[in-house]
């Protein structure tokens, strides 16, 4: 039997060099290999691993065009994770972060059981894990899990922090047709059997940098920001941080006995939730609206030099797609700004 042929990939213009082989994915093989690229839904819907392709032959796998219009894929821009190499290749990156390949970790496989499952609201549960070995990770990135007796794969940010590798947890959203969060209360129990693989993710918490550190969600969002937010704090680094929140009522809401001790107890932290949907009986007396609009106006009213932001947004695509501009807008630098864009399931 022959074996499968193995081809470089050299990326520029950092100059890396690393194999794949045929049949395996550009962005799976970075994976295999440690190399750190651009990344976010791995499936070819959000285009944070677009590129431009140099040299070499290459196949496109299914990819959605509003990541990869064809205007784009005709002057030769390509998405990793959709890319499969037929010869030697050359790809441009057009978005790379040095710290990010600086602080690559290479993807591996784990086994795990469940260790618990709790209602944090009406539609918000939260998974916890234990790991056959530690996993070593960033605060903010996300692993893929799955459910081997229901063949059931979704990807999910890591809620808990890296001083904890051997217990993982998940913040998940519930959804009516969801196969694998409904799994959280029909079925799914303490003891049962998990895979995890990972991790992935450039959304991850930069350390020892002085300005402001801001921090957007909504629904699941809070996970990765839960695990950036509780990384800074066990570093003990100093720095003012502002964490926005978007709900549609007060019963979306929860963490806040949590948010209260971190504003008494941290130095120039103050959590901000806003409801786009307040009902009377709520009785709420904070602020209302959606979150980008929130954020807009408190980011004027907190007078932060743009450019010393560190940026990071977590939740559903059009919540970010709201939130980018008005980062712009206060003057914060593309490569301060990180994403974890939600794209929904089509596996």
């Amino acid at each position: 039997m022959s074996e499968t042929p193995v081809h470089i990939v050299r990326f520029e213009p950092v100059g890396v060099e690393m194999e794949v082989a045929e049949g395996e994915t550009v962005l799976d093989a970075a994976f295999r290999q440690g190399v750190a690229v651009m990344h976010g839904c791995k499936e070819g819907q959000c285009s944070s691993c677009k590129a431009l392709l140099l040299e070499g032959d290459i196949e496109l796998l299914k990819y959605s065009t509003f990541a990869l219009p064809d205007y784009e894929r005709d002057s030769n821009r390509v998405l990793l994770c959709r890319t499969l190499a037929y010869s030697d290749i050359t790809v441009e990156l057009l978005n790379y972060d040095e710290d990010l390949m600086r602080r690559s970790i290479a993807v591996k496989d784990f086994a795990a059981k469940v260790v618990g499952i709790q209602a944090l609201t009406h539609d918000i549960r939260r998974l916890e894990v234990e790991l056959d070995q530690p996993i070593r990770f960033w605060a903010g990135q996300f692993v893929d899990v799955t459910l081997p007796e229901k063949g059931i794969t979704r990807s999910y940010s890591m809620a808990s922090v890296p001083s904890s590798p051997g217990r993982v947890s998940f913040i998940i959203k519930k959804y009516p047709d969801g196969a694998f969060s409904n799994e959280l209360d029909h079925g799914l129990k303490p003891g049962d059997p998990v895979r995890i693989k990972g991790p992935y993710g450039g959304c991850f918490r930069r350390e020892e940098r002085p300005g402001p550190m801001v921090l957007v969600g909504g629904g699941s969002g809070m996970s990765p920001l839960w695990s950036i937010l509780n990384d800074h704090i066990e570093s003990g680094e100093r720095r003012p941080v502002r964490f926005f929140y978007g709900a549609r009522t007060r019963r979306d809401l929860f963490y806040l006995e949590q948010f209260a001790e971190f504003e008494r107890t941290l130095p120039d932290f103050r959590f901000i939730p806003a409801l786009s949907a307040a009902e009377p009986e709520d009785a709420w007396n904070g602020e209302t609206g959606f979150i980008h609009e929130v954020l807009a106006r408190r980011l004027r009213e907190e007078g932060f030099d743009g450019e010393a932001i560190d940026a990071y947004t977590c939740g559903p695509a059009p919540m970010i797609d709201a939130v980018t501009p008005v980062l712009q807008m206060a003057g914060v630098p593309p490569d301060q700004m990180f994403f974890d864009k939600f794209t929904q399931a089509v596996r």
